[in-house]
């Protein structure tokens, strides 16, 4: 008899497929789809209720860590604590405001800008007694509503990592135009999937195999071989990126190219400024081959200590899957 836990996950993940297919563009060869984000793939993505309901309003992503509170704890606020506090925020994509919560409390000032037209509506409806908090939609490559050289720091995670080269480009563009040239700093999560260029077409067929072995899939993806690459750009690395932030008159001073679930180093995280801030060095880059270890141990400590019954169920389901 079928486990009826399964069931309802695969009748999930069927539903979210036919919602948005795992398929933006195809490369003839090896019968295979390649996968390519897109500003209209995001649009219509993150402005469907199903999937913000079915992703608990973006906490489903950081399971992992024992919930976003966790996350943010053990994983982002180390990494941003240099830059913090700081004036003038503008968060690229909060989707539904998962990080801003934890933002809020050290900026004077702050911008939400995101491609969807729900996410921007639920976090003006979630964050409406703040004061200093604003909320804007725009076109995925341009931030018209942010004034010259206004942004103390801009900061984005679990968003970018969707952005192709092209976007990654015109941001970057923008980054220059509006980066406060004292200080201003911009701590950007996106895609390192590029470098895995030369196997993607094996690791892509591979992964429509394995899709159809439930109880493989979840070794598969641990050794990178099924859902290697979570919906990544497959056009940047960081090495694009600090090339593209070069040429828009930035400085690239720090990258962690880091893994996402398995072995594979998919993700990095850069910093950007502007040439002669305060913040201005030779650039650091290093590969940690650790990070998604240290979500294993977050997710323990909030298994212990974490008030929140969310993160406790959770974590239970998790067990079980």
């Amino acid at each position: 008899m079928e486990d009826p836990a399964r069931l309802r996950c695969c009748a999930r993940s069927q539903h979210l497929t036919s919602l948005f297919p795992p398929t933006a563009g195809r490369q003839e060869g090896l019968g295979h789809h390649i996968f390519m984000p897109s500003i209209r793939w995001s649009q219509q993505r993150w402005n469907n209720r199903y999937y913000w309901d079915w992703a608990d309003d973006g906490e489903t992503w950081s399971a992992n860590w024992g919930g976003s509170t966790a996350q943010w704890l053990t994983t982002i606020y180390p990494r941003l604590a240099p830059f913090l506090p700081t004036g003038s925020l503008v968060e690229i994509a909060p989707g539904k405001g998962r990080w801003t919560q934890y933002l809020l409390p050290h900026c004077a000032s702050y911008l939400g800008v995101d491609v969807a037209e729900l996410a921007v509506a639920s976090c003006q409806k979630r964050f409406a007694g703040h004061g200093g908090v604003q909320f804007a939609v725009n076109d995925g490559l341009s931030l018209p509503m942010v004034d010259d050289r206004s942004a103390d720091l801009v900061f984005s995670f679990d968003s970018l990592v969707h952005a192709e080269a092209d976007v990654i480009g015109a941001y970057s563009q923008e980054f220059r135009r509006i980066l406060n040239p004292v200080g201003g700093v911009a701590f950007i999560h996106h895609s390192n999937l590029g470098v895995y260029h030369a196997s993607a077409a094996v690791r892509d067929l591979l992964g429509h195999v394995f899709d159809a072995f439930s109880p493989t899939e979840a070794f598969m993806t641990r050794i990178g071989l099924a859902g290697w690459h979570g919906d990544r750009s497959r056009s940047v690395t960081a090495a694009r990126f600090a090339e593209l932030a070069r040429s828009a008159g930035l400085a690239c001073i720090g990258q962690e190219v880091i893994s996402w679930g398995s072995p594979l180093l998919i993700d990095c995280i850069s910093v950007l400024t502007l040439p002669g801030s305060k913040w201005d060095r030779e650039s650091v880059y290093v590969r940690n081959r650790h990070f998604h270890s240290a979500a294993r141990s977050s997710a323990s400590c909030a298994k212990v200590f974490a008030p929140d019954s969310w993160v406790r169920e959770h974590l239970d389901e998790e067990a079980h899957t």
